[in-house]
């Protein structure tokens, strides 16, 4: 039987390879608000916590440094949604998961632990490997001890000494909580999504190598320094990691993380089994960020850019009338977002038409249907064109300037016409 593709609901799902389950952590309250040039108040916080609630997030992290993070930490807790769970991070000290301690209903704290020879010796200042290791391992048993689970967060590890220093220190961690979260932490984004890639830089063989030591809780937390943030992550799924750690817009330190809206919309619509995601607030959330925390968002940034679902060029915009199917990975209902025709340079008559029609039906409130070679419709099309052709003009034209061509060819003109055959009948009468 031949298969035919002509609808979203036609379009194969993909499958997890491993089948696992997987699930997602949201960083945009702790590594987001570390983005140079922003500042997040308390309210732009908990109104991230509630857009996460919506789409469906299994965890957020957070700060607890201060008494603005623990404010907000609190009434997050009061708040008491199911998801996300709140957790903490904390620094490799038994002062920092003591600030977790003292926060009543945290119940998961991740701990930072620089592996990299870089960040052991040159930031950290430790004299050999064994030193961090031990001060590590410390802290994650004084956290286990109090009854915290623990996320391991193996900071650099595509600069580290993979199969010397991280495999044998992971080993220690399972030893300690078999359930613990090692996240892989790509800190600089120099990780790479293809399987044949060695380590440290395979996102794929790590995963791998990870499960073969016998961790069961693997997280990827990629940053996009090289623009491959997301590609890394959902490799990370495809080879065994289950949970992934991301921001909303990607938003973070210099070029950001994974984004959030990115993996949610590829689960969502091209893996089975993720119908438990909302993306319907994702466009209204990208508004407010852009809004109220001032984030800039590229007009063609995927999944919540407000121009794309715009369509200018003639091919495009009768094609996506037809069907939108067509020229549309999925409907912009989906994520909250509107479908824009818009008139350019590159526009046909068909567009035109479509618009005219629209922009009649607001003025007259009735429904209007124009052919596309309607000689009103060609006058509109030629005197557009006259102005990209003729006067340079460089950007598309508005929905005003539109409704004034209606005016002109679709209510004045034939207004003008039957006064003036009033007119001349008039005349002629009188001549008589």
């Amino acid at each position: 039987m031949i298969k035919m593709y002509r609808s979203y609901d036609e379009m194969p799902k993909i499958e997890l390879p491993l089948k696992q389950e997987i699930k997602l952590s949201d960083s945009t309250i702790r590594d987001g608000a570390q983005m140079p040039g922003i500042v997040m108040l308390k309210k732009h916080k908990l109104t991230i916590y509630e857009y996460l609630h919506k789409i469906g997030i299994e965890k957020l992290e957070c700060f607890l440094y201060n008494e603005r993070d623990r404010v907000v930490a609190r009434e997050m807790l009061d708040i008491n949604y199911e998801v996300p769970e709140v957790t903490a991070w904390a620094r490799a000290n038994k002062n920092d998961i003591d600030l977790v301690l003292n926060m009543d209903g945290i119940r998961e704290t991740g701990i930072l632990m620089s592996i990299s020879d870089a960040h052991i010796f040159d930031k950290l200042g430790f004299k050999k490997r064994e030193e961090a290791s031990e001060r590590y391992l410390e802290v994650m048993d004084y956290a286990l001890e109090h009854g915290l689970r623990v996320r391991c967060h193996l900071e650099d590890i595509t600069r580290s000494d993979f199969y010397g220093f991280v495999v044998p220190f992971v080993r220690e961690i399972i030893s300690r909580d078999k359930n613990a979260i090692i996240r892989i932490c790509d800190t600089l984004g120099l990780g790479l999504p293809f399987p044949e890639i060695d380590l440290p830089y395979g996102i794929p063989r790590m995963v791998k190598e990870l499960r073969r030591i016998g961790v069961r809780n693997i997280e990827t937390h990629i940053h996009d320094d090289f623009g491959l943030g997301v590609a890394c992550s959902l490799a990370g799924f495809w080879y065994g990691a289950n949970w992934s750690n991301l921001t909303f817009l990607g938003i973070g330190e210099r070029a950001g993380n994974s984004e959030l809206e990115k993996v949610v919309l590829f689960l969502i619509t091209r893996v089975s089994g993720f119908e438990k995601y909302n993306p319907r607030v994702l466009v209204e959330f990208a508004e407010y960020m852009e809004r109220e925390v001032r984030i800039f968002i590229p007009r063609n940034k995927a999944i919540v850019g407000r121009q794309i679902f715009a369509h200018e060029s003639g091919i495009h915009t009768s094609a996506v009338i037809k069907n939108p199917f067509l020229y549309e990975p999925f409907p912009p209902e989906l994520v909250g977002a509107k479908r824009k025709l818009m008139i350019g340079d590159s526009s046909g008559t068909d567009v035109i038409r479509k618009k005219v029609e629209e922009i009649a039906e607001n003025l007259m409130g009735i429904k209007v249907r124009i052919d596309k070679r309607d000689p009103r419709i060609l006058a509109i099309y030629r005197d557009i064109h006259r102005l990209y052709d003729e006067e340079g003009r460089r950007s598309c034209i508005s929905d005003d300037e539109m409704k004034k061509y209606v005016e002109k060819y679709f209510m004045f003109e034939p207004v003008i016409d039957e006064i003036k055959l009033d007119d001349s009948e008039a005349k002629d009468s009188n001549d008589e």
